[in-house]
């Protein structure tokens, strides 16, 4: 077997080159040199970005990236920073317990309240997504064309796809901009639902969307 058939380990994973015998920085320091690197391009970043992005930019792995990932979580636990997570787009963000120091700061006005409606909407997308209006219509018993217009003006919300259903409904996704606003990291952070059991059938009773077609140039 040649040499260059071997997978080699990560730089993360050892601390010595054995092709030149030569001692390298333990793994902890290269980690915080790559977390270090990949915190620059996340902080100038307009927008969030891929970890496979940031592994191109970087020449590493994706799987060096979420290790780096990984510990700038952890250096960020007690700081005013936080790696959030969409789907699988990355972005720096500051910690929502700081929101408070930030508007006082920025001298930012009190963010508009979001009406009840509004909220049942957004909830019905943030737990069931991607959701047609149709099946959001099913749940609620009214019409939510008007809702979901102004949760897609504010950023809440977003067009995922369509589906292959009649008619082909648009699909909703809640955004990172719906993370920020209520100081989630990631959808995973949403509490847990705890229905009462004929709201559950209810809901459980409703079909959803299961096929999407992202080309729908929507």
């Amino acid at each position: 077997m040649s040499e260059d058939s071997i997978d080699k380990p990560s730089e993360l994973e050892i601390g010595r080159d054995y092709s030149t015998g030569v001692s390298r920085p333990d793994g902890q320091d290269v980690l915080s040199r790559l977390g270090a690197r990949v915190e620059a391009l996340l902080f100038v970043a307009p927008a969030e970005v891929g970890i496979h992005q940031l592994a191109s930019a970087l020449d590493v792995t994706p799987r060096e990236v979420e290790q780096a990932l990984e510990w700038l979580e952890a250096q960020y636990d007690k700081r005013g920073l936080q790696i959030q997570r969409s789907n699988r787009a990355i972005q720096l963000t500051t910690a929502p317990k700081l929101a408070g120091d930030i508007e006082r700061f920025l001298e930012l006005e009190e963010t508009s309240r979001l009406s009840r409606a509004a909220l049942e909407v957004l909830a019905i997308i943030a737990y069931q997504q991607p959701v047609t209006r149709p099946h959001i219509d099913s749940i609620r018993g009214v019409n939510s064309d008007s809702v979901l217009r102004t949760l897609l003006r504010h950023g809440l919300v977003e067009e995922v796809g369509r589906t292959e259903a009649p008619g082909r409904p648009i699909l909703y996704s809640t955004t990172t901009e719906f993370l920020s606003h209520f100081g989630l990291a990631s959808r995973d952070e949403l509490p847990a639902l705890n229905l009462d059991p004929e709201i559950m059938a209810a809901v459980s009773a409703t079909e959803p969307a299961d096929s999407i077609n992202e080309d729908a140039g929507i």
